[in-house]
């Protein structure tokens, strides 16, 4: 008997020792600018395709995944190291293999760019095969692989730079009013450049952006040693906005057309495709009420617009063309468009050579349609399609991601072009949350995910049979760490029917015998989520190190978040913040009914639209929210964007109640706990105005929020600002909530 008490004794004291040998987590650890974040990842695969080569890359090689005869080798087949290439160049170039490219798929070639060229060199005869000096100063620059032409913009002004080194200023009043080659409408609408070659290099497109009219948002810049205002111009919703043209360079003739678009300058223009051999330009256009959509084809030597659109869409609310055409490699006269006109995001084949009779109809998102071509719904579904990945050109099929199987996961599928009727084909485990890169064919591809219980994994997939091989299965980073438990789940939304998704995490250590501070983390707005199907459920690393210090950490996708359909996000349309809160308040609800979580001691953290839910939370249930921490927030939507305002908001001229509604200003007056705003003191997206008007209200109503500010930074901060951010976050949690 005693032998066996003492052996149970030791057994526990075992355990202990184990429980307490794991280690704790640092902000370092746990943030992206921390020093050792990148320590604690799970391991990574880079990876690309030479053709139908998978290679993967590391910093010292390129090497082969699979042989000639196609099977997957456990040893790598080397193609050429980093220093082999630095052999050819004669000097220490390429310091890592990890960002290079293969443009050509039957050529032995490498893309090695730096910031001051680009080089092309034959791995296998080891020689330089072309190289082309960048410009000093170029931004925005983009290579044609076919012509091996650049072009780039220095300050306002394109310039296109040939194979053979001449240069070619296309523009020459570009200046702070008159913008040339940059991106526009503030990179709404899937815009994320400027500047667009034609598939063969022979036509590039730009953009025109005239912000003459706009006024100048006064930033301040405090390294000078007298402070100076700098240029931002920021388009408020109701004010003047942007003219936005599209310009079309003929490189052979040197001539610049410019697309004949007669209406209003002040719409949208987006999405730019080109034609498959350059000689027609593709764009969607969209009014400034952003509730009617063409998409128009343009004659790309002449700028000439065709006498009809192809397509046409309205809603009562909004429409959003976020993506560009893709044509099919087989047939030019074919293209996939992605739409949400059915209230999912989903593949549309669209047929050029087939003209219908154009006939408006109503389509299942609540807008209507018209199509003045044959156009078929490829992915019929209730269910997102997330990223369009290509096609597989002998199967013909078309792949994608989306969340087929369930809201949360995202995984890949593949429909057949000419048998529309059947299903989508699973081409990746069911579960989880995937990207991927096809083969230049499409009969393969390269698959990274995660999910709750896996790590990391990569597979390599046979995009006809389905078959997969698995590169790599990273091992959990974690495991000698104290995890707290994540759990994920659902509840009603305060319209009672709809489905929202949550996640929850434990105290390390947990207790259920315990009531916790609890700490609500929001988002909250369109075009984000906060809660998916990968590793932790898609945590935040601040989340693991408060559950590490004793707090419950509470997070839910409200209405109005994204990749749950079109109504779902709409729901919040003209009174941005109303339903939001309601739901979140139905997810209060839920935590009051845990028994461990102390409902005298909640608290409420969000960056940006979560900077309004969160000083919006506190200020319209300040008997339920102690603490908040309001990073980045949006007080007043008209002092915000047009593109971004109007879309979900109109303008305060046509919606004076939702505006009224929906602003902070008035509120500052209910503030009753702790509330802390955190500002970039150089935001250009939630510019200061915000920020400065609520402190002013805040200080007219006797209210007391608090006030930190990070100088220079922007909208978010990076590196050491952020760990520093995060500290501060913690700190005022620690003091006021714990």
């Amino acid at each position: 008997m005693k032998k066996t008490f003492l052996l149970a004794v030791l057994l526990v004291a075992t355990t202990m020792t184990a429980q307490t040998t794991k280690k704790s987590f640092t902000l370092d650890d746990l943030l992206g600018g921390g020093s050792t974040f990148w320590n604690l990842q799970p391991k990574y695969m880079f990876s690309t395709w030479w053709g139908e080569i998978p290679v993967e890359l590391t910093v010292e090689e390129a090497k082969v995944i699979k042989n000639e005869k196609g099977k997957i080798k456990s040893e790598r087949e080397k193609l050429f190291s980093a220093d082999e290439l630095n052999e050819v160049l004669g000097e220490k170039i390429v310091r890592s293999c990890t960002n290079l490219t293969f443009p050509y798929a039957e050529q032995p070639v490498v893309k090695v760019q730096t910031p001051k060229e680009i080089i092309l060199i034959d791995f296998e005869k080891k020689e330089v095969v072309w190289r082309g000096q960048i410009q000093e100063g170029a931004s925005e620059l983009v290579w044609n692989k076919e012509s091996r032409a650049m072009a780039y913009c220095i300050g306002s002004n394109v310039f296109v730079q040939t194979t053979d080194g001449q240069r070619t200023q296309l523009t020459t009043d570009g200046n702070d009013d008159i913008v040339y080659g940059h991106s526009v409408s503030r990179e709404e609408f899937g815009i994320y450049n400027g500047i667009f070659w034609s598939p063969d290099g022979q036509r590039l497109a730009f953009y025109k952006k005239d912000q003459s009219r706009i006024p100048s948002y006064p930033q301040v810049d405090i390294t000078q040693r007298i402070a100076a205002t700098y240029v931002d111009k920021y388009p408020m919703a109701g004010e003047e906005s942007e003219d936005v043209s599209v310009a079309v360079f003929d490189v052979p003739t040197g001539k610049t057309v410019w697309l004949q678009n007669p209406k209003p300058k002040t719409d949208y223009m987006t999405n730019l495709s080109w034609a498959p051999d350059g000689s027609k330009l593709y764009v969607f256009e969209l009014n400034r009420d952003q509730d009617f959509m063409q998409l128009f084809g343009y004659n790309a030597t002449t700028g000439a617009k065709d006498a009809e659109p192809i397509i046409e869409e309205k809603h009562p609310k909004y429409v959003e063309p976020l993506h560009t055409l893709a044509f099919l490699p087989w047939d030019a006269t074919k293209v996939v468009m992605q739409s949400s006109r059915d209230n999912w995001n989903h593949l549309y084949l669209i047929d050029l050579s087939k003209k219908m009779y154009p006939e408006w109809r109503e389509a299942a998102g609540g807008g209507t349609a018209c199509n003045h071509v044959k156009v078929t719904l490829l992915t019929p579904g209730d269910f997102t399609v997330r990223d369009f990945l290509g096609f597989n050109q002998k199967e013909k099929t078309a792949l994608f991601i989306g969340n087929v199987t369930h809201p949360l996961h995202h995984t890949i599928h593949k429909v057949q072009i000419k048998n529309v009727s059947e299903k989508c084909r699973l081409l990746s485990a069911g579960e989880g949350v995937h990207s991927a890169t096809l083969s230049a064919s499409g009969a393969q591809l390269i698959d990274t995910y995660s999910s709750p219980t896996v790590a990391r994994r990569v597979a390599l997939t046979d995009t006809k049979s389905g078959k997969s091989t698995t590169l790599l299965d990273a091992e959990d980073p974690w495991k000698d760490y104290n995890v707290p438990e994540i759990t994920s789940g659902s509840i009603k939304a305060a319209d009672g029917e709809t489905d929202l998704y949550y996640r929850l995490i434990k105290p390390v250590d947990f207790d259920p015998t315990k009531k916790y501070p609890t700490v609500v983390y929001v988002y909250g707005g369109p075009h984000a989520h906060n809660v998916q199907a990968s590793r932790g459920y898609y945590f935040r690393g601040w989340e693991i190190y408060m559950a590490q210090l004793g707090y419950v950490i509470f997070v839910l996708d409200n209405r109005g978040s994204q990749y749950r359909g079109q109504k779902f996000e709409q729901a919040t349309f003209r009174h941005l913040g109303d339903e939001e809160m309601k739901d979140q308040m139905k997810g209060v609800e839920f935590l009051k009914t845990l028994p461990y979580v102390d409902a005298d001691r909640m608290g409420v953290h969000g960056w940006s639209f979560g900077g309004f839910m969160t000083t919006n939370l506190m200020c319209t249930y300040p008997d339920v929210f102690k603490v908040g921490v309001a990073g980045g927030p949006v007080v007043d939507w008209k002092y915000y964007e047009v593109m971004y305002g109007e879309r979900y908001m109109d303008t305060p001229q046509q919606n004076p109640e939702g505006y009224a509604s929906s602003g902070l200003l008035p509120k500052a007056k209910n503030l009753k706990g702790r509330l802390q705003i955190i500002l970039g003191y150089n935001d250009p997206t939630c510019v200061p105005q915000h920020t400065l008007s609520f402190i002013r209200a805040s200080i007219d109503a006797g209210t007391q929020p608090d006030l930190f500010l990070y100088p220079g930074d922007g909208h978010n901060m990076f590196g050491t600002d952020q760990v520093h951010l995060h500290e501060r976050i913690t700190r005022y949690f620690e003091d006021y909530l714990k």
